[in-house]
């Protein structure tokens, strides 16, 4: 691979333009809704998660970036995207791998190590989306306390002590309930991040956003945004599946409490890990990348 950007070829105007307008319209039309219901402070347990969970704004997520190594011809500076990472020399523009901060180098094996480990594992389906139960059981705190249940306190407590819990993802395990951790199969922390993370569960697919974004800007933005149109996707089959009632934000639930909701969840999990691979072999390529291009 080319070291020098001189080397690598070098993006018309007119080409790269075009995609960054393509993609500011693609962002335009997914967030127009919920950015204007948010105008109205109007609450969306989906996509409120998606922006407050995951600390990338939808200001953010429009902002278009061609990755690292990607030379940019311009003619106008008032034309290039908004990245403080941009170097421009000679009429051409480029994120420049000498401002990645050394500081994230220890970060960036990690996740990258995270995301191999992952990909390699066998995915594993048994968990019928019980991690939203587990951190309304037993609690006088509900999280989206706006929001009703669709079973009262006794039916839900009963229900969840039917089922086996068997979540694989620490960062949702980290919410259940003091009474419900002990419940879990596995004995889960941020230490074992990593030995526990397994492709087929909904929480570590949607994570998938997260570590794309996390390479911003030294990743094409197009990546992020395929990122997260697939943590849409999971973040609803993840609220369907919940103990809350959503049918007023047109979401029908799959009722997890009964053998035809658990074999129609189990159904939109196994789409989203085939949808998933392709996805997290490509943020790793980026990943991989990045590390060769800065040396570490």
């Amino acid at each position: 691979m080319p070291t020098k950007i001189q080397d690598l070829p070098v993006i018309p105007e007119e080409i790269w333009t075009k995609q960054k307008d393509a993609h500011e319209q693609k962002v335009d039309n997914l967030l127009g809704n919920h950015l204007k219901a948010r105008s109205h402070h109007k609450k969306n347990p989906v996509m409120d998660f998606l922006f407050e969970y995951y600390a990338f704004r939808p200001s953010a997520l429009r902002r278009w970036s061609p990755g690292i190594n990607i030379p940019l011809q311009y003619r106008s500076p008032e034309q290039l995207p908004e990245v403080s990472e941009l170097k421009t020399e000679d009429g051409v523009a480029y994120v420049d791998p000498s401002l990645f901060p050394k500081k994230r180098h220890s970060s960036l094996k990690w996740m990258l190590g995270l995301l191999e480990k992952s990909q390699a594992k066998r995915p594993s389906f048994g968990c019928f989306g019980m991690h939203e139960w587990a951190m309304v059981y037993k609690s006088d705190n509900i999280r989206h306390s706006q929001v009703p249940l669709r079973m009262d306190d006794d039916e839900l407590t009963e229900f969840v002590e039917s089922r086996p819990l068997r979540c694989t993802h620490f960062d949702a395990f980290r919410f259940f309930t003091p009474d419900a951790r002990p419940l879990n199969r596995f004995e889960l922390s941020r230490e074992k991040f990593q030995d526990t993370e397994q492709p087929g569960c909904i929480h570590s697919n949607m994570d998938l956003y997260k570590w794309a974004f996390k390479l911003y800007p030294w990743i094409n933005s197009s990546l992020i945004l395929d990122a997260f149109e697939l943590a849409v996707e999971a973040r609803h089959v993840d609220m369907q599946a919940s103990p809350y009632d959503l049918r007023d934000y047109g979401l029908e639930p799959i009722k997890i409490e009964t053998e035809e909701g658990r074999k129609q969840y189990r159904e939109h999990q196994e789409h989203i890990f085939e949808k998933s691979r392709p996805l997290r072999q490509r943020i790793i390529e980026e990943y991989r990348k990045l590390t060769e291009i800065i040396g570490i």
